[in-house]
């Protein structure tokens, strides 16, 4: 790995207006970590990162033409999608499995992580909004890709795919008609709930006004090129339509499910 790559920037059109990002697209580690003391099978495993991402945004960059970030370095390292003060932000276990790298782990040691990859993959997240933003001369419409296990703890998770969000709906729910629309049995903040405080489109999306949606692909339908490509090209087309929709590209400040956001007293219902 390069070890001065927290992220990678994929170009594309701009001036069309949808941004796509990948915050746990990788499983990379700098050699100077030691693998956080795990054996290499981990770096395989979901804890390391979201299976089938990188291919999957990397395919659908092509088939849109738009622009992204994705990460470069395993979520086991530092969390990307995680707000600098949450506590699960370098994790200590990950479904069972103890990492020795993280814990014990110093002030310094923490917080040079939070400079070296986190705030870097940050900045990249905000130039690309704000430059889709200005080419397209109204908000970007931000789409982030993640995947999930078959089943959690013994118990199958029914979704082929799920469509995460907070407060604000507006493209979370004609994305979920859209998936349903195809026969695909889509989770709607299922298996995860949207509403995290301080994650990645909170602090770009969320805060700002700006339309988006979190995407989640259950791992077995993207753990080969065939589902990767089945999928893009179905995203592909759901994007593209969802994109072309002028009430997808307004500024909009809805309350967090969370709570107020931390730069205002108080957090109303509806948009601000």
């Amino acid at each position: 790995m390069d070890n001065s790559a927290a992220f990678e920037r994929i170009e594309g059109n701009f001036a069309a207006g949808l941004v796509l990002l990948g915050d746990h697209a990788t499983s990379l580690v700098p050699t100077e970590y030691g693998r956080l003391g795990l054996p290499e099978s981990a770096f395989a495993r979901h804890i390391a990162y979201d299976i089938g991402i990188e291919p999957l945004l990397r395919r659908l960059c092509q088939l849109t033409g738009a622009p992204a970030v994705m990460s470069r370095f395993s979520r086991l390292l530092i969390d990307p999608n995680r707000g600098e003060d949450d506590p699960t932000l370098i994790m200590r276990i990950s479904d069972g499995a103890i990492i020795p790298g993280n814990h014990p782990i110093t002030k310094e040691a923490w917080q040079e992580r939070i400079d070296r990859f986190h705030r870097p993959y940050h900045t990249a997240v905000d130039a690309l909004i704000k430059e889709a933003a200005a080419a397209h001369g109204a908000a970007p419409l931000v789409i982030s890709l993640h995947s999930y296990t078959p089943s959690w703890k013994g118990v199958p998770r029914p979704w082929a795919a799920a469509v995460l969000w907070d407060g604000d709906d507006r493209v979370a729910r004609p994305l979920i008609a859209a998936l349903e629309a195809l026969s695909i049995h889509t989770g709607d903040n299922e298996p995860y709930d949207g509403a995290l405080k301080g994650d990645t489109l909170y602090r770009h999306c969320m805060m700002t006004g700006i339309p988006h949606a979190l995407i989640e692909v259950r791992q077995d339908e993207i753990g080969d090129a065939a589902g990767v490509e089945a999928w893009a090209d179905r995203l592909a087309l759901l994007l593209m339509d969802l994109n072309r929709r002028p009430e997808l590209h307004r500024y909009e400040r809805h309350a967090s499910r969370t709570g107020p956001y931390p730069d205002v007293d108080t957090a109303g219902s509806g948009s601000a």
